[in-house]
């Protein structure tokens, strides 16, 4: 009776020890974060459902997405100190991002990036007129661009990714052709956003895709972007007139409040530009994807890496901020040079200027471009 009263004792302590083991591995896998997608409604654009795609790493990192001008509306990285912030721009609710002046948060620019001088160009002996939204040029993809349309979205297999579609109609903002769009976000595991566009028209257009992401790596703690420390790997840049217009030509950075080369307290230079940075560098790379800049910021440690397959870059100060916005993210107040945009593209009226790289894509081609942002600490 003895033997079997200890032995019943005995394996209730194993069970006992066993269940504790097995309960604390469950705690801590519980407790790891592991990637997911996750959805939430965001409202309704024209009628239809703009919805929320949250993705979150292993890591904790999370960026949000909307379908409504495929637009990023969050991500949350870590600072040094290992507390967490939201490095873009953006507002707490749809209201906000077709608000009249949004300044083109976060979304996804087309069909043609940046200005076309007088919104004319032509293609093949056909004079074609975009429309015209910005001092007597075309700015961005016009009155409606892609930034101010539904998008269809597709979460894809897998824990990371959302793609969205869209048909720009031929004709549409005075671009020729029927455009079929798709742009895929995906957030890895090493913390870097991978933006994928891929297109295909049926008749020869102008393009030029990018993202409009607004950075302040303070995650709101600085009202400006001074001290952020900006590096690109570039030894020209395409100067341009008042309008913002490039002039055509290429001038060398060295010796000029351009140069970036090295990496350079915004603030520096910047009372040196009229107006501020709104300029695109040419970038020195090769065919393929490349890392050509970077943003450090000292108090947070947060530090950006820009990767890119396109020939330019349009580093932005946030000129025209005007601290008017209404509906941003915590109340925070959107002023002049609060945020910085690394703007991945083809450059500025390249339609209009020969020695650009070419925009054009022609029926049977397919526009492929990837721009990749990534976030550490130091």
């Amino acid at each position: 009776m003895k033997k079997n009263v200890v032995g019943s004792l005995l394996l209730l302590c194993f069970l006992s020890i066993v269940d504790m083991a097995c309960s604390n591995n469950n705690s801590n896998t519980n407790s790891m974060s592991t990637a997911k997608i996750t959805t939430q409604s965001f409202g309704t654009f024209e009628g239809k459902p703009v919805t929320e795609y949250t993705l979150t790493n292993g890591n904790g990192m999370q960026v949000s997405l909307i379908n409504y001008g495929a637009t990023l509306t969050k991500i949350i990285t870590q600072a040094k100190d290992s507390t967490w912030g939201d490095v873009i721009t953006g507002y707490d609710s749809l209201a906000g991002y077709v608000q009249e002046g949004n300044p083109y948060f976060g979304a996804t620019i087309g069909r043609f990036a940046n200005r076309i001088a007088k919104g004319t160009y032509t293609i093949d002996g056909v004079t074609y007129k975009a429309a015209l939204n910005n001092n007597g040029q075309s700015l961005h993809g016009g009155l409606k661009g892609f930034d101010k349309v539904l998008w269809d979205a597709i979460i894809l297999p897998g824990d990371s990714s959302v793609q969205l579609n869209y048909l720009s109609k031929d004709g549409e903002e005075g671009y020729p052709g029927n455009l079929k769009v798709q742009v895929v976000y995906t957030l890895t595991a090493n913390n870097a956003v991978k933006i994928e566009y891929t297109a295909s028209t049926d008749k020869t257009t102008v393009l030029n895709l990018t993202n409009h992401a607004y950075f302040n790596l303070t995650a709101g703690k600085s009202p400006n972007i001074y001290d952020h420390l900006v590096q690109i790997n570039a030894d020209k840049y395409t100067p341009v007139d008042a309008s913002l217009i490039p002039t055509g030509e290429i001038l060398e950075v060295k010796g000029t409040p351009m140069d970036f080369t090295q990496p350079k307290r915004v603030g520096q230079d910047i009372d040196k530009v009229t107006g501020g940075y709104d300029h695109n560098w040419v970038l020195n790379k090769e065919e393929g994807l490349q890392e050509i800049a970077n943003v450090y910021e000292p108090t947070s440690g947060r530090y950006l890496t820009v990767a890119t397959t396109e020939p330019g870059i349009q580093f932005y100060s946030g000129n025209f901020l005007t601290g008017s916005l209404t509906g941003t993210k915590n109340g925070i107040i959107y002023n002049k040079h609060y945020a910085l945009t690394l703007e991945t593209q083809h450059f500025p009226d390249a339609p209009n200027q020969p020695s650009f790289p070419s925009t054009l894509l022609k029926p049977g081609e397919t526009y492929h471009q990837t721009t990749v942002y990534t976030f550490s600490t130091k």
